[in-house]
């Protein structure tokens, strides 16, 4: 817990300070969020709200989750980075594009990803790096499409921080990594949630979300990577679904939706990702941001479960 709550105000104390100075910058740099012309009239009102608020929870996340391991920080800076290049550079260089286009942005996520997992894990077996290469691609891809209505991609991630450290508590692992991890990601999003509460001021972008997701895939995958003595494998798996769940519902619709047109020309009765799928339906913001973090506590909750219900099934 002391690493914990240590990371915690390390985070919350650099990124609040340089929350105010960066929203000016993102004001005069005037980094825009264009919409989408496929969203709704609510959506529609948001255009040209500052993005890449994410640069305030970078620097806070950054610094107190160093304690000299280099595959955390590279994975939070070369995600970074690539949200950046998606967020500023293109649109910049290239006016009239939004960003990246998926495959680019795809391949550059894959070959961040292989340096983070030879990083963090230069003697495991390639069942080990697979798992975990997996888990920090979904999870920043997951993340990222989270990343949709105001203070939904805030308040996902304060919840998976609990149950974070919930599961290195109750499994005895971490102390090095996910404890501190969990404690960063929650202060260090807190000075950004004052700026993102609806009505929003500035959106994360994908300068945010995609290192965001991706150290949580990280830790996600320190999880589900390794078996410990008294655990069932196949519970932790059900464990990180539990955990996941609202990951999952954001992300899988998505190829699933593409595959049905490319393949079967015919749309699914979905809108993606699936908070849009609501919207469509009728739902207001707040109900939609509600309802999505009460699924979220349920899961952290069933989570801890399962992994309490592994101890007696090995």
């Amino acid at each position: 817990m002391e690493a914990f709550l240590g990371a915690f105000w390390r985070a919350v104390l650099v990124s609040g300070a340089l929350a105010y100075p960066i929203f000016k910058l993102l004001l005069a740099m005037k980094a825009r969020q264009t919409i989408s012309k496929h969203l709704g009239e609510s959506h529609q009102a948001k255009q040209g709200t500052p993005t890449m608020g994410g640069l305030i929870i970078l620097p806070g996340l950054v610094y107190a989750t160093w304690t000299g391991n280099w595959a955390v920080t590279v994975c939070i800076l070369s995600f970074a980075a690539i949200g950046f290049i998606d967020d500023f550079v293109v649109p910049r260089l290239m006016p009239g594009k939004r960003g990246l286009g998926w495959t680019q942005k795809l391949l550059m996520q894959i070959l961040s990803t292989a340096a983070v997992v030879q990083l963090g894990w230069p003697e495991g077996d390639w069942i080990q790096k697979g798992i975990v290469g997996f888990m920090i691609l979904f999870m920043a891809n997951a993340y990222n499409f989270a990343d949709g209505l105001d203070a939904l991609a805030g308040g996902l991630i304060s919840l998976l921080s609990l149950g974070l450290l919930g599961a290195a508590y109750l499994l005895g692992v971490g102390a090095d990594v996910l404890v501190p991890v969990a404690g960063a990601l929650l202060g260090a999003t807190i000075p950004f949630q004052f700026l993102n509460a609806p009505p929003a001021k500035v959106f994360m972008g994908d300068v945010g979300s995609l290192p965001i997701g991706a150290v949580l895939g990280y830790c996600f995958g320190v999880l589900c990577s390794t078996t410990w003595t008294g655990y069932s494998l196949t519970y932790l798996w059900i464990a990180w679904i539990c955990l996941g769940f609202v990951m999952i519902a954001e992300l899988v619709p998505v190829p699933v939706q593409i595959l049905s047109v490319k393949v079967f020309k015919k749309r699914l009765p979905i809108r993606t990702p699936i908070h849009h799928t609501f919207e469509h339906k009728g739902w207001p913001e707040s109900r939609i941001l509600f309802v999505f973090l009460l699924v979220q506590a349920l899961g952290v909750a069933a989570s801890m479960t399962w992994i309490l219900t592994a101890r007696s099934n090995p």
